[in-house]
């Protein structure tokens, strides 16, 4: 059988707080987006997706990041952050880290847990649909008949597998940080799939959510505990990214 959803009740502890930011805009965001847009197979990437970094626009969006974290009350602070592994999730809180700090707002050094990763693609780690057609033309055929949520790469994970990684993440937030306010800095899929645990809502059902409002790059989703349970009060917000008067951003290197 498969696991059970995720349901929080009263007689169970339950974090205060959970929000969840994508990571900046990266450069494989950049070069995937370029790449799509011109026909082309290549983008030109190289090594592990684990080291991609962000790119100028996603230093900045970081450095936004920042000046909403100053701005919020002391009691909507997050008490502990947690970070994906992935470079540019570092990077994003970093330099979030980094701003608030110089507005005189100190935040956590960022923990590190690997079920935070970004969904693991195996063989197909970095390639464009087009590489993937030309390169594995039967799993370019059974991605179509599979659908996204249920395909399985080679070597990589299906959406599922994604939730069981996840669902052990909430349940030790639960138990080690009942009462707590927790952010993670993660990726678009762990947004994904947190919904679906918490929420209990059909892969089918979050494409369509998606499809009217994408996870953005640095955009925000969070639930409150409201009668013991988890309960979603914003999804993939980004007012934050708007510039403000008195915002002083400076691009990464």
């Amino acid at each position: 059988m498969p696991d059970s959803p995720i349901r929080d009740n009263g007689d169970v502890d339950t974090v205060a707080e959970l929000a969840l930011v994508r990571h900046g805009q990266s450069l494989a965001n950049v070069a995937f987006a370029d790449a799509h847009a011109r026909g082309l197979a290549d983008h030109g990437l190289t090594g592990r997706d684990a080291d991609i970094e962000l790119s100028p626009l996603g230093w900045e969006q970081a450095t936004r990041l920042g000046h909403w974290l100053a701005d919020l009350p002391a009691d909507r602070r997050p008490d502990l952050v947690i970070s994906s592994p992935y470079v540019r999730a570092q990077q994003t809180w970093s330099r979030a880290a980094e701003t608030a700090s110089g507005l005189g707002v100190p935040y956590p050094d960022a923990s590190t847990d690997h079920r935070l990763c970004d969904r693991l693609m195996g063989d197909l780690e970095l390639l464009t649909t087009v590489m993937i057609a030309q390169r594995f033309p039967a799993e370019a055929a059974r991605l179509a008949a599979d659908g996204e949520f249920t395909y399985r790469p080679p070597g990589g994970e299906s959406f599922d597998d994604i939730a069981r990684r996840l669902r052990a993440v909430l349940a030790d937030l639960h138990t080690q940080h009942a009462g707590r306010r927790v952010l993670l800095i993660a990726h678009d899929a762990v947004v994904v799939v947190m919904r679906h645990l918490i929420e209990d809502l059909a892969f089918d059902d979050l494409a369509t959510i998606i499809a009217a409002t994408p996870v953005a790059n640095t955009s925000l989703t969070r639930y409150e505990r409201r009668a013991g349970a988890l309960t979603l009060a914003e999804f993939a917000a980004t007012p934050h990214l708007t510039p403000g008067k008195d915002d002083h951003v400076h691009p990464g290197k």
